[in-house]
């Protein structure tokens, strides 16, 4: 629900200031932040499993959690989320300029908008998959305090290549879920809990807890 008026609150500006279009590269650009998101996820996902009661405090006591090199981690995921959307911004500008673009010229899009659509999601699809081949286990790895942060990285590269097909399947699903949930922010309040679980299973699925 947080993440979700946060989001309101950002598209809802961005569509008064007539910069629609950008509303596409501002949803896209929470996939580069959203792996550090998931330890409040763990924490529940934790309890869940031990089958206690979720608590809102658990969510809290996840991020609080987090070592420093998932900070590390985040602040990588925070410095290209930057790079994406000045570029996109600055993609922005030359492709459609300062003419403001409100909702309904959205539908449809004209030849201009549908460009830097098109092409902001490339710019976007690249530096999304960059973190994912990065996060996607360094995360759960290092909050599990299984390894170093060097390792986490080479491990989460390792099995996004080592099983590709899969993997990238999962990160279409995962993007496509996330980012059409944020343009109907309602769906967001299911679907980023569902992902981030999933996620969560995965994880142990790809590293299984060693026996005790």
């Amino acid at each position: 629900m947080i993440f979700a008026i946060i989001g309101l609150l950002i598209l809802t500006g961005v569509a008064r200031a007539g910069l629609t279009p950008m509303i596409l590269p501002l949803a896209g650009g929470f996939m580069l932040i959203g792996p550090i998101l998931l330890c409040g996820f763990f924490s529940v996902a934790d309890r869940v499993a031990r089958k206690l009661p979720p608590r809102f405090g658990d969510v809290f006591s996840g991020f609080s959690h987090a070592s420093r090199q998932i900070i590390a981690v985040a602040l990588v995921c925070m410095l290209l989320l930057l790079i994406w959307l000045t570029d996109a911004a600055t993609l922005y500008g030359f492709m459609v300029g300062r003419t403001p673009v409100l909702l309904p010229g959205l539908l449809p899009p004209s030849d201009e908008v549908a460009a830097f659509i098109l092409w902001s999601s490339m710019m976007g699809a690249a530096l999304a998959f960059l973190i994912f081949a990065i996060s996607a286990f360094s995360v759960p790895l290092l909050y599990y305090r299984r390894v170093e942060l060097v390792q986490a990285i080479v491990l989460s590269v390792r099995v996004i290549f080592g099983n590709f097909v899969p993997c990238i399947s999962w990160a279409i699903i995962l993007s496509a879920a996330i980012i059409v949930s944020i343009l109907l922010l309602p769906l967001f309040l299911l679907a980023f809990p569902v992902m981030a679980y999933a996620s969560h299973a995965l994880y142990h699925e790809a590293f299984p807890q060693p026996a005790a």
